[in-house]
């Protein structure tokens, strides 16, 4: 059950809300948990719906019966659907957290597929650069070796380059694995994640997912009722990142502490200006939820765009890179056939 996803997680609480049982029939709502897990394809799903069941069949909240998997449902989850209990919206809440989770695994997916191919593409082009210099270049200079006449320089770097490579390989797949493992080591770290929000592609590409995961949440959570503060903790224990985390606990404290809202979010100096310029628009007119749906929108929007950009700028780049370097490798290795055609000719 850790693995499941929060859509997943908000799909099933829109699907097996009593709530929404509640006006589909009017019938007895209990069973519809244990309905839903009986036709699940999965065991873990359905031992966690037969689990929900038995504890509306005692009498316990919705929302209780949730807190009990933590793995699978986050404080969001449970918020949202214990202000529905409150507010008479169980259904209505648990729609818009649906839509909501949905938008924000859309646009994760949208980010992590604009960074996914062009390291698809550089991947392919070393490996067969690798192989040309591996496996090819080593038989044309065997061939060459032969002729006893000189290469053309081109030909003389290349294969200068490949006997280097062929030499130092394992030395130079250690310096390459080394940066990737230390990021790899070191991406929950704060400071390496603060490092990533002021690179110029992938961190615009990372801070406006964040903005408009932060935004949605809290909008979401305006929308149905929910105390600020506490919207800004479902936020903090959603967002997939040690850095936000801090961000948005500091925010939090400084609201606590008396501050603004649009004043506390200035104080954290990551936000963007209109973010805080629509913050304070919308504390000042009692207008904060609409502001915050403003900013969710346009996050996810500006997200979206720089994700098609990327892949629009960066699929010819680097197609012309790589035939660059492969039409490099193949001119070296067919220059030295006319320079000894030449010769011959001449002789």
């Amino acid at each position: 059950m850790r693995s499941a996803t929060p859509l997943a997680a908000a799909s099933l609480l829109r699907d097996v809300s009593p709530a929404r049982n509640a006006s589909a029939g009017g019938a007895d709502v209990v069973p519809q948990p244990a309905d839903a897990g009986e036709q699940h394809p999965l065991k873990p799903w359905q031992a966690l719906l037969q689990s929900i069941a038995d504890e509306l069949s005692e009498g316990s909240p919705f929302s209780e019966s949730l807190k009990k998997w933590p793995a699978v449902f986050s404080p969001l989850h449970v918020s949202m659907v214990k202000t529905g209990e409150l507010t008479g919206k169980l259904e209505e809440c648990c729609r818009q957290l649906a839509q909501q989770q949905k938008a924000q695994q859309l646009l994760r997916e949208k980010v992590k597929k604009a960074l996914r191919y062009p390291a698809i593409v550089l991947t392919l082009a070393v490996l067969v650069v690798l192989a040309m210099v591996i496996l090819v270049l080593p038989e044309f200079a065997a061939i060459y070796k032969t002729f006893n006449t000189p290469l053309p320089l081109l030909t003389q770097i290349v294969m200068g380059m490949a006997a280097f490579i062929q030499s130092y390989a394992l030395a130079l797949f250690a310096a390459l694995l080394t940066p990737l493992a230390a990021a790899w080591a070191l991406r929950q770290n704060p400071r390496w994640q603060r490092m990533l929000m002021h690179m110029p592609v992938m961190g615009a590409l990372a801070k406006g997912q964040k903005l408009g995961h932060i935004f949605t949440v809290l909008s979401l959570t305006q929308q149905a009722g929910i105390p600020f503060l506490q919207g800004l903790e479902s936020a903090e224990e959603t967002v997939e990142s040690c850095y936000w985390r801090r961000i948005l606990r500091s925010v939090r404290e400084d609201i606590e502490k008396g501050l603004p809202v649009w004043s506390s979010f200035q104080k954290a100096a990551i936000f963007t200006p209109l973010c805080i310029q629509l913050l304070r628009t919308g504390e000042m007119s009692g207008a904060l939820d609409i502001m915050l749906a403003n900013l969710a929108r346009h996050h996810t929007e500006q997200t979206f765009q720089r994700a098609d950009n990327l892949a629009a700028l960066l699929e010819p780049v680097l197609l012309i890179v790589t035939g660059v370097i492969i039409g490099t490798l193949v001119v070296a290795m067919y220059l030295p056939i006319f320079h000894l055609g030449d010769a011959m000719s001449a002789g």
